[in-house]
């Protein structure tokens, strides 16, 4: 059985360009054939500012989208965060997640598509990684940056360079290289 990898589109603005990339990405990984892939969609959650009134270690939830967002999240053995830039850091809407479960994350791998201006989003990606690995979860040093990334999107498609390709390509096998060493972790 192939391990589950959940690709999280992490922004949730209206107008946003996560799910064009999340396209890309999520193609990439059928195409890859490691995993059993899902795509995951913040905006599905309406997740608000964290609002359970116990500590989320503690995995008694009393909001249906907390026990929505735990059961996505608790499914995948590993995950690919699609992300933007703001104000050099990730998005709001993916730090909120992060913050709403605990023990779901817990040893699992993580690879981050990042996307903006000049940077591609990496002072975002570099900025979540103390946050994931407060839960547990091993961030890859191997991304995907995507700078300029608006003028990758052709017919309301986005187009990955060749550069972009190859590096999804070495991202997502260590991400199933750490996914499968961290599995005996997980059991």
């Amino acid at each position: 059985m192939k391990p589950r990898l959940n690709i999280i589109i992490a922004s949730t603005r209206p107008g946003r360009i996560g799910p064009k990339v999340a396209a890309w990405i999520d193609a990439s990984a059928k195409k890859h054939g490691k995993f059993d892939v899902s795509l995951v969609d913040l905006v599905d959650f309406n997740l608000p500012v964290y609002d359970e009134p116990k500590h989320p270690s503690m995995q008694d939830y009393k909001h249906d989208h907390t026990k929505a967002w735990s059961k996505s999240v608790a499914s995948a053995d590993a995950y690919l965060f699609v992300m933007p830039e703001y104000n050099y850091c990730a998005p709001p809407s993916l730090v909120n997640a992060l913050t709403y479960v605990s023990k779901e994350w817990a040893y699992k791998p993580a690879g981050i598509v990042s996307y903006g201006g000049l940077s591609g989003g990496l002072r975002a990606a570099q900025s979540i990684k103390p946050l994931l690995t407060s839960v547990r979860v091993m961030p890859l040093p191997e991304g995907v940056a995507i700078p300029y990334v608006s003028k990758a999107i052709e017919n309301d498609e986005f187009k990955a360079s060749d550069m972009m390709e190859e590096g999804a390509g070495v991202m997502l096998g260590e991400l199933h290289r750490w996914t499968e060493a961290l599995k005996s972790m997980r059991s």
